[in-house]
């Protein structure tokens, strides 16, 4: 038997048991077990020993190459000089021994299952930790990658079981993310601007623990009237920071509240004072809100808070501010477990207010006359770097002055206090800061109001292996995620081109919410929104100023009668790399008479009040608020992504219009919401749009909810409660706007 090749000639045969290879220089003979007799170009004891040889060949240089070998076995020995072994094909069931090595190319591995090694890699597959638990006599060593876990794992025997290999890391969600690197080490921070839920995925044992800083609102701060001087600032928000603190996947729950500011006082004449922040919560940790400032119609009156208000003037000194420590933190301890806080300036003149204390110091009393009687400053507040930016919180609001006094209004304290006004409205803090808002200053026949205070903020932070990628440009809170670098300005900031590779960027704008109003009022409008999915940016000189708008305030209610139930504030315009967002409209009040019960135009409108129409919106940006048909309830804000909704019955408010949600920060969120509209305490307050939107008149209350803090969502409209005693609820706040931008890692 044989097989000829362009001739008479047998090149292969097999004859009695014996196997010939006929080759040019020579023949490779032996039997058909394979074991090689003689052959041209092999040297040594050549041994073969396969199961089927196919389309086998033997070239001049020694080399055997054949298209497979199959059988139980193959051994390939005692082959030297320069003689290779090729196949495109080894299918092996029984043991190989392979005492030179095995080499494979490199752009092919050995695979095993879903086990692999290849050039510059090895895959260990993936399995849970119940296939891991069901393995029976897992051999000391053995490394696995549990995906249950998210960690690789080792086989340390029965009595040490497996193990994590290398560093372990806590996994969480929640917040704005902040990826940095700070001393060396990279930080992964969620910061809350409103509340929500920090929920734990996994706490390794040997490194489950996290850093916090818990800043509550700020207090509002207090008015004057038309012949007394100036209202007390508000005091800031008590701060909580301590490192060390222990989470655990089991629940992994831990809730977290951002309180909001403190309203300021908007009823000049009346016997009142500025609000006082809410409190902020992380799982069992509370920071206390900082106390309003005092009125000058009211001077005995001075809530204590995080940091306590300073008082407001009516020519006598009122020692009860500085009796009053700071229920935060008392005298100012800078104590982790009490937290920091400070009392508020004592009032020595009659012509100005004192200002509000801040975390890191107390506010100043106003000077007493003959001396130039300016407004007192409100206290420092304390800086820290667990965002990833150096920031400073909880700052005190400075006192007004009259606007004839030869000395300034109290400068608000460091970390986001609003300063005292003279002869104006006292400016409200700066959001998410926890500052106190300052106080009203007095204008011969013309009464003044104080500033809202500051939201407060929750930022929880942990070390994590290392930064996913290296971002492109500066500036805002940087993460990464689906390929993505994304930079989040929740407040005004520099966005900077680093990489002159950057030529355009996905960006998403909006400007801060409009303020509901008082009295079966109107929603606020949401801050016009505007999205860009390839908006060019240039590296040189690639540096853009971006300004983030605050939402605009509620209409301030009371418990008593009085002149004026205002309608809310215009939400602030946000000024980002592609155009200037408008800020939301306000809510109109139900004050025909005195205070406009239209709803107010804006990026979206907000709604009317008592049969006012509703605010136009921005075309392009938002749409517009509803009209009210009743007198007792009010039409819902306009929304980026609906008109708001009109009164359906004579005390149910009209929903707040539609945001528009986007994945560009990873995670679908909804932005740009109109606030419900309110009504009266037997009706029903409309509902903020898309969850975000402030509701008008919360549950069991006649106060409205805010929008929610960094979407630009509109605060919904108060109700009124005859009584007795009647109240009279305020609007809620506007949400502050956003920018983010993102473009490929």
């Amino acid at each position: 038997m044989g097989i000829q090749i362009n001739g008479n000639t047998d090149i292969i045969s097999a004859t009695d048991g014996s196997l010939t290879i006929q080759g040019a220089s020579g023949n490779l003979t032996g039997n058909l077990t394979g074991t090689a007799t003689t052959a041209q170009g092999l040297t040594g004891t050549p041994n073969i020993t396969v199961g089927t040889i196919a389309a086998t060949s033997l070239n001049a240089s020694g080399v055997i190459t054949a298209t497979s070998f199959s059988g139980s076995g193959a051994n390939l020995t005692g082959i030297g000089g320069t003689t290779d072994v090729r196949t495109n094909s080894l299918v092996v069931s029984g043991m190989t021994t392979a005492t030179g090595g095995i080499q494979v190319g490199v752009t092919t591995s050995i695979t095993v299952g879903d086990t692999f090694i290849k050039r510059g890699a090895v895959g260990l597959g993936s399995t849970t930790t119940a296939g891991r638990n069901a393995g029976v006599g897992t051999a000391t060593g053995t490394i696995i990658y549990n995906s249950t876990l998210n960690e690789v794992q080792v086989y340390k025997g029965n009595a040490l079981g497996w193990t994590n290999i290398g560093e372990s890391f806590i996994e969480a969600t929640g917040g704005t993310i902040s990826d940095y690197t700070e001393s060396g080490t990279a930080f992964r921070a969620h910061v809350f601007t409103s509340s929500g839920t920090f929920s734990v995925t996994k706490a390794p044992s040997n490194a489950n623990t996290v850093e916090y800083l818990v800043v509550a609102g700020g207090g509002g701060g207090g008015s004057c009237n038309s012949s007394d001087g100036g209202g007390g600032g508000g005091g800031a928000g008590a701060v909580r920071y301590a490192t060390g603190f222990s989470v655990s996947a089991t629940p992994g729950s831990y809730t977290v509240t951002v309180g909001a500011g403190g309203n300021g006082d908007r009823s000049p004449g009346q016997t009142s004072h500025g609000i006082a922040g809410s409190n902020s919560v992380f799982g069992p940790i509370t920071s206390t809100g900082g106390g309003g400032g005092g009125s000058t119609r009211d001077p005995s009156s001075h809530p204590a808070g995080g940091s306590t208000g300073g008082c407001g003037s009516d020519s006598a000194p009122n020692t009860a501010a500085t009796a009053s420590g700071s229920s935060g933190g008392t005298d100012g301890s800078s104590s982790p477990v009490s937290g920091w806080g400070n009392p508020g300036g004592n009032n020595a003149t009659g012509v100005a207010g004192a200002g509000g204390g801040g975390a890191g110091a107390a506010g100043s009393q106003a000077s007493a006359p003959p001396h130039p009687s300016p407004g007192g400053p409100g206290g420092n507040g304390l800086s820290y770097s667990i965002t990833g930016i150096t920031t400073h919180y909880a700052g005190g609001g400075g006192g007004g002055a009259y606007s004839g006094n030869p000395g300034p209004a109290g400068s608000g304290g460091l970390g986001g206090g609003g300063a005292g006004g003279k002869g104006v409205d006292g400016p409200g803090a700066t959001f998410s800061t926890g500052g106190g808002g300052g106080g009203g200053g007095m204008i011969p026949g013309n009464s003044k109001n104080g500033g809202n205070g500051g939201s407060g903020i929750v930022v929880v932070r942990y070390p994590i292996g290392g930064l996913a990628a290296t971002a492109k440009a500066t500036g805002g809170l940087i993460s990464f995620s689906g390929g993505k670098t994304i930079h989040q300005f929740l407040s005004s900031g520099t966005f900077t081109v680093t990489n002159p590779g950057l030529t355009s960027i996905e960006i998403l704008q909006v400007a801060g919410g409009g303020g509901g109003g008082a009295l079966n009022a109107g929603g606020g409008g949401a801050g016009g929104l505007v999205y860009n999915s390839s908006a060019p940016v240039a590296s040189s000189p690639g540096i853009y100023s971006i300004t983030v708008g605050g939402g605009g305030s509620g209409g301030r209610g009371s418990p008593a009668p009085q002149p004026v139930y205002p309608a809310g504030t215009k939400g602030n315009d946000t000024v980002g790399i592609v155009t200037t967002c408008v800020g939301g409209g306000f809510g109109g009040a139900n004050q025909p008479t005195s205070s406009p019960n239209a709803g107010g135009p804006g990026g979206s409108g907000g709604g009317g009040s008592d049969s006012g129409a509703g605010g136009s919106g921005t075309p392009g940006q938002g749409n517009n608020g509803a009209a009210s048909s009743y007198g007792d309830a009010g039409g819902g804000g306009g929304g980026a992504g609906g008109a708001g909704g009109p009164t359906p019955a004579s005390v149910t408010g009209g929903a707040g219009g539609a945001g528009l949600a986007y994945a560009i920060s990873g995670i679908s969120t909804h932005y740009a919401a109109g606030g419900g509209g309110g009504s009266r305490s037997n009706g029903t307050g409309g509902t903020g749009g898309s969850s975000v939107g402030g509701n008008g008149v919360a549950p069991g209350s006649v106060n409205a909810e805010p929008g929610k803090m960094s979407t630009g969502s509109g605060g919904g409209g108060s109700g009124y409660s005859p009584g007795p005693p009647g109240i009279f609820g305020s609007g809620g706040n506007g949400g502050s706007g956003i920018v983010i931008i993102a473009y490929p890692s």
